[in-house]
């Protein structure tokens, strides 16, 4: 197997810093390729909420959590990652960019507002938007969300029917229950 030698130049670094303007040495990544290929400032002119994230990211945050869910019932689970999808949006976001109109609609009940499938180039923001759907629908890298497995022993091992509204409510008040422990130690400072 062959081997890629990368040489990364610490002036093509310096050259960015100084076109960027002063920029504080702690906020630099200490790994110098990922000074080189990420950058350290935000281009607020990059459309971000648009038809191709909201379509791509739902449709693999859908798509994972019935993969992983369905997977998820063998002798050796199957899970699927967000990294997958990360990987096959990128082609797709992109044909999407080339392929979608770039027309304005005006949709009825927003007013003047205009709307476009197609406002420019796929960008990184998108891209990261979409994976963090895909991270959603994986479950966070788990595969499936675990009251859904308590449902399923008070079925199969116990032999009691739960009601629908009883599973889904099971289920929704643990995600959410996961949900503020992380918000909760984000916003509190505590861990």
């Amino acid at each position: 197997m062959g081997t890629v030698e990368t040489e990364a130049s610490p002036k093509l670094a310096e050259k960015v810093v100084k076109e960027e303007g002063e920029i504080d040495e702690s906020e630099l990544s200490p790994i110098e390729e990922v000074r080189l290929i990420v950058p350290n400032t935000d281009d607020p002119s990059l459309p971000v909420w648009t038809f191709r994230m909201w379509s791509l990211g739902l449709f693999s945050c859908i798509l994972l959590s019935f993969l992983n869910q369905f997977f998820g019932y063998r002798t050796e689970p199957l899970v699927i990652t967000q990294i997958t999808v990360q990987v096959a949006t990128l082609p797709i976001g992109r044909f999407m960019a080339s392929a979608l109109p770039a027309a304005k609609f005006r949709i009825p009940g927003f007013g003047s507002r205009k709307f476009s499938l197609n406002p420019g180039p796929f960008n990184m923001k998108e891209h990261v938007l979409i994976t963090i759907f895909a991270n959603a629908g994986s479950a966070f890298g788990n595969g499936t969300v675990y009251a859904v497995l308590i449902v399923t022993i008070i079925k199969a091992f116990y032999g009691r029917n739960i009601s629908f509204f009883g599973s889904w409510l099971l289920i929704i008040t643990t995600q959410v229950g996961l949900l503020d422990v992380f918000l909760a130690s984000g916003f509190n400072g505590k861990t």
